[in-house]
């Protein structure tokens, strides 16, 4: 369906800036490879598949040498001119970028240029001059937006990878043959001929303690992401650096300002998020956003209606089963707020049908189920408009998720109990199977357990004897997080290693309550692993861009100024935006229990799903397949199909998996 005419068009160009999202992909071939490539024929080979990225228009560059060249694929959202077509080079011959997108500070950046002529009004080329004279660490430390870019300096003969703060554009690296590959999604490195590496067991672990495969490792052996907030230098060839950090999230906050007493808390967290929507709302094309009901979308929700002259255009998607089911609070809000609305309610075979594609719209296995929901708003959205505004964030920047709460309560009793009692005491509590656990949560117990206990109640006693028994804070968080302590049993060939999220250290959180310390893991590893992955490969398989405002930095600065008290008061969380967005909305909109976002996968696993999930786990294929313990996958998907335990989230992973697998 043709995207209908904008009528929510926040502000014109002014003669302004192109921006576009896109996919990038390049080749760099060593001194030595023998003449065994051909750049061109590999970057067009990556960029045809990922078209879905850049739908508008692609392009392919070609170093003289013929050893260096970029691939793009552009989705236009601003000034649809075609001065910002790419790749692009610097006026002065030096810099060629491949670069996928949208810098929000534009203009900012453009002053700096003083006198600079420039071609045309991209934040393409408003970067790329930025590089020339300013060099790529400063332009990146000064850029505000998502990113993900390769640039190639002539004068040096190096390649620079460079990726936004948070990570919500992906990155992807190798070497293959003599030659070092990037690319916006790993299908297009796959794209090369030859390109067949093998499964890495260790990451294979990490992927199923977490549902995703943590950066900077990925699925395949040799192959890495860029984590957010760095860049990487390639030089002589192949010879590949270190990832460099350009920012911190931890430096960010800590060295946040407190905001003083005299201070209206709200009314500057009202004039920040105004400044975050509002740089996000720039398009020459219909722009929506993604509407749930909770807290965070409403409030992106309210900014942008108190900047419009006009309904902002909203969305929501909603489900026949009442428990998973959020729109009618969203129509509430979308009335409130006097937005055009539009739902769409979804049916289980609806949903169904999204999951054969799973596998290839993700790349790699990815297995937080909301990913079924979030493709078809996004689906449904594109029909409307080009660009979304998502409330993802909010829960990371204002203390939202109830484990903060519980992490704390959890904390407290750790503090009070020697090491030997807690390892007792745990090891009593996981004494009893997670399946007589989960008889007693629905039986004798299920009056006096907390509510938080009540479902799925044996994996959770599980939990809670583990995070006894551990030592620092982060570690119990992390353990906390992982849905499988014993990942490394059930992947063959890999080493085992202690449950704790990669590359952070407890030391660096050391000093930090117990709810900021699992924020800012969040912000580190489950917001780019999990739910900026999930919103990129939905979105663009559509070739929706989606903006996330509650990642401006800015923004991010003042949530970590906050003191605890504006975070979480008298039990509720998110209390200051909260207080924000009540001058919007009534009371009972706001006030309400906290919903996820996912379907009924459990409960599908026992019926409509049955016969695909069995053929997925059927034993002989697992063994065959000689990467999982079949005794183990057969063990638990039993349990879960008898109902002696609730155990979802593994069976989906492991569904997850072996569905990118057999597509391998």
């Amino acid at each position: 369906m043709a995207a209908e005419p904008d009528t929510t068009r926040p502000k014109s160009s002014k003669g302004g800036v192109i921006l576009t999202v896109c996919g990038v992909n390049g080749v760099v071939l060593s001194n030595s490879d023998g003449g065994r490539w051909s750049a061109r024929s590999a970057v067009e080979a990556m960029t045809s598949v990922l078209s879905h990225r850049g739908p508008d228009t692609s392009g392919c560059w070609i170093h003289p040498s013929s050893r260096v060249a970029f691939g793009h694929t552009r989705l236009a959202i601003l000034d649809l001119s075609e001065t910002g077509v790419q790749p692009m080079t610097s006026a002065d011959g030096r810099w060629t970028i491949t670069y996928n997108g949208e810098i929000y500070n534009t203009e900012e950046l453009r002053r700096r240029l003083g006198d600079v002529r420039l071609v045309g009004h991209s934040d393409t080329e408003v970067l790329l001059e930025h590089i020339a004279r300013h060099g790529l660490k400063s332009t990146v430390e000064s850029a505000k937006g998502m990113f993900a870019f390769g640039c190639w300096d002539a004068r040096e003969s190096e390649l620079w990878l460079a990726r936004d703060r948070f990570g919500e554009k992906p990155l992807y690296y190798t070497t293959h043959r003599g030659a070092f590959l990037f690319a916006s999604e790993l299908k297009a490195l796959r794209a090369i001929q030859g390109f067949h590496p093998d499964i890495d067991r260790n990451a294979l672990q990490e992927y199923f303690r977490w549902t995703n495969v943590p950066s900077p490792m990925t699925i395949y052996e040799g192959v890495s992401k860029l984590p957010p907030a760095h860049f990487l230098r390639v030089s002589n060839g192949v010879a590949i650096s270190e990832p460099q950090p350009y920012w911190s999230a931890l430096d960010a906050a800590c060295a946040a300002p407190p905001l003083t007493d005299d201070v209206d808390a709200v009314s500057r967290l009202g004039e920040a998020l105004d400044r975050a929507v509002g740089a996000q709302m720039v398009a020459d094309v219909p722009i929506g956003a993604f509407l749930s009901g909770g807290i965070d979308s409403s409030s992106i929700v309210a900014s942008m209606q108190r900047q419009l002259s006009s309904p902002a255009r909203t969305f929501t998607i909603g489900f026949t089963e009442s428990a998973y089911d959020e729109s009618g609070y969203a129509a509430d809000v979308a009335a409130a707020l006097g937005t055009d609305h539009t739902e769409l309610v979804v049916t289980p075979e609806d949903a169904m049908r999204v999951i054969p594609d799973l596998a290839s719209i993700y790349d790699e296995p990815f297995a937080d189920s909301s990913q079924i929901p979030t493709y078809l708003v996004s689906q449904m959205a594109r029909e409307h408009v080009t660009v979304a505004l998502s409330g993802d964030g909010g829960d990371e920047l204002f203390g939202g998720y109830d484990r903060y709460q519980q992490v704390q309560r959890l904390e407290r009793v750790r503090s009070v109990l020697p090491l030997p009692a807690r390892r007792a005491l745990g090891a009593a509590l996981k004494r009893l199977s997670v399946e007589n656990w989960d008889r007693l949560g629905n039986g004798p117990l299920r009056s006096v357990l907390p509510s938080g206990l009540q479902h799925r109640t044996g994996h959770r006693m599980h939990k809670v004897g583990a995070l006894l028994a551990v030592d620092s804070g982060s570690d119990v968080y992390a353990s906390l997080m992982s849905i499988d302590n014993q990942a490394d049993r059930l992947v063959l060939g890999s080493h085992s290693r202690p449950v704790g999220h990669p590359g952070i250290s407890s030391a660096l959180l050391n000093g930090m309550s117990p709810p900021e310390r699992s924020m800012l893991i969040d912000t580190l590893t489950y917001l780019p692993d999990d739910l900026l992955t999930k919103v990129d490969r939905a979105s663009m398989a559509v070739s929706l861009e989606v903006r996330v405002p509650f990642l401006d930095p800015d923004l991010f600065n003042f949530a970590w100024g906050l003191s605890s008290a504006d975070r979480a008061r008298r039990g509720e969380s998110k209390w200051l935006l909260r207080e924000l967005l009540r001058r919007s909305l009534p009371d009972n909109l706001i006030d309400r229990p906290k919903m996820g976002f996912g379907v009924p996968v459990g409960q599908w696993l026992r019926g409509p799903l049955r016969s695909w999930a069995e053929e997925l786990l059927c034993p002989a294929l697992v063994k065959e397949q000689g990467i999982l313990d079949p005794l183990i996958v057969e063990r638990r998907w039993n349990a879960h199909l008898e109902g002696r335990a609730d155990l979802t989230l593994q069976i989906w992973s492991l569904l997850m998996f072996q569905a990118w697998l057999v597509t391998q």
